[in-house]
């Protein structure tokens, strides 16, 4: 019996991982308005450090990324094995580029002008605006009022990563590729083998490139949800590895609150050990999710189907929104634990009524948000896409 992945099968566990995933950018960004540490990029800061939404953030950053960018890459195997390399082409400039040049050309100059509204001094929105596109390679945070992709930068990776990376994706599906991730599923029956997928990771990880956001880290990881989509033994062997994959994930997010790398010089043993080790619980705890998720979510129904669609524009939008909320929230003498549910509550739902008043009824702008259009006088698609790269 061929083992390869139908690839028209419905996998509905990743559907939901990626709104799930969508929906958490709002707790996580809201929490570094509570985390003073200037590394913690977000346009707005409150007084007072959190030390526990600190953590917290710290624990969801080890999975969220890399379980987007391996869903990801899942959606690739999916897309090419039912578009030609020309369609796939195509869908990745409307879907991702288009949404990317649109972000930066609107809301995300007047995201990261929030920050400056009643400072002294501070430019004018226009002022602002025309010098957002000035661009300082050491300071793309945005913070010095310069260029900054913000939160699209995932957006950006994908649709890099999707182009760069289609030559081996393509002969990856030639009779000969095909061999190969056949053999490579057989070795990962031995579920400990995809424990050591985690090592290359370190070891890319090591590499000094634009901090947290290693772009030769994340395509791994973007190639790593390729394979793992293209032969149906593997999430078989993620399933029987997710529980102890989990454990260990937690371990590692507790022992790294006790012993911080930082702690040692770079490239002492103990740096490299502690490195390999969170790296590896970065891993894990992918896996984890994704296992998870296969064991859990795989079903369907109106609200994913409406999700799914929804979660384009609810990323492009949701920085926009936590920031804006933050800035008058942030005022309120009250504590954190009453401005931080409220910051969140408040801009997850202003999100989700600006898709739904400004984007999912207008085809011009289903289009700028990466959405299929709308069929003339057809109504709203209640459809799941198995597209996890639109997000």
């Amino acid at each position: 019996m061929d083992q390869t992945a139908n690839l028209q099968e419905r996998r509905y566990d990743l559907d939901w991982l990626r709104v799930l995933a969508v929906l958490l950018l709002v707790p996580f960004h809201v929490a570094l308005i509570f985390v003073l540490d200037p590394n913690s990029i977000m346009y707005i800061k409150d007084v007072f450090n959190s030390p526990v939404l600190d953590e917290a953030a710290g624990f969801v950053h080890m999975w969220h990324m890399p379980v987007f960018f391996a869903i990801s890459g899942a959606a690739t195997c999916f897309a090419l094995g039912l578009r030609s390399s020309g369609q796939y082409i195509r869908e990745r400039f409307l879907r991702l580029l288009i949404p990317f040049i649109f972000g930066v050309l609107t809301f995300i100059p007047v995201t990261t002008y929030i920050h400056y509204i009643g400072k002294p001094n501070a430019p004018t929105l226009w002022e602002h605006y025309l010098g957002f596109f000035r661009i300082d390679p050491n300071h793309l945070d945005g913070y010095n009022g310069t260029f900054t992709p913000a939160h699209l930068w995932f957006i950006l990776f994908l649709f890099v990563f999707s182009l760069a990376g289609l030559p081996l994706f393509l002969v990856l599906r030639t009779e000969k590729g095909q061999r190969v991730i056949k053999s490579l599923a057989s070795v990962t029956q031995v579920p400990a083998s995809l424990i050591m997928w985690g090592i290359p990771l370190a070891l890319i990880a090591s590499i000094d490139l634009l901090g947290d956001k290693n772009p030769l880290y994340y395509f791994a990881v973007f190639f790593y949800g390729y394979l793992l989509a293209s032969d149906s033994r593997f999430p078989k062997s993620i399933d029987r590895l997710t529980w102890f994959a989990l454990a260990y994930g937690i371990f590692e997010a507790v022992f790294r609150v006790w012993t911080p790398q930082w702690r040692y010089p770079d490239w002492s043993v103990q740096w490299m050990i502690l490195g390999l080790m969170y790296e590896m619980g970065r891993w894990l705890l992918a896996l984890a999710v994704l296992g998870l998720g296969h064991r859990f979510l795989n079903f369907s129904g109106k609200l994913l189907r409406y999700a799914s669609e929804a979660a384009m524009p609810f990323y492009l939008l949701h920085m926009t929104f936590s920031t804006l909320v933050g800035y008058f929230v942030i005022k309120l003498h009250t504590p954190v634990f009453v401005k931080y549910p409220l910051i969140v509550l408040l801009a997850t739902g202003l999100t989700l009524a600006a898709y739904e008043l400004l984007v999912r009824h207008w085809n011009l702008m289903r289009m700028l948000f990466g959405m299929k259009l709308l069929k003339k006088d057809a109504p709203l698609p209640a459809r799941v896409v198995a597209d996890s790269s639109r997000t």
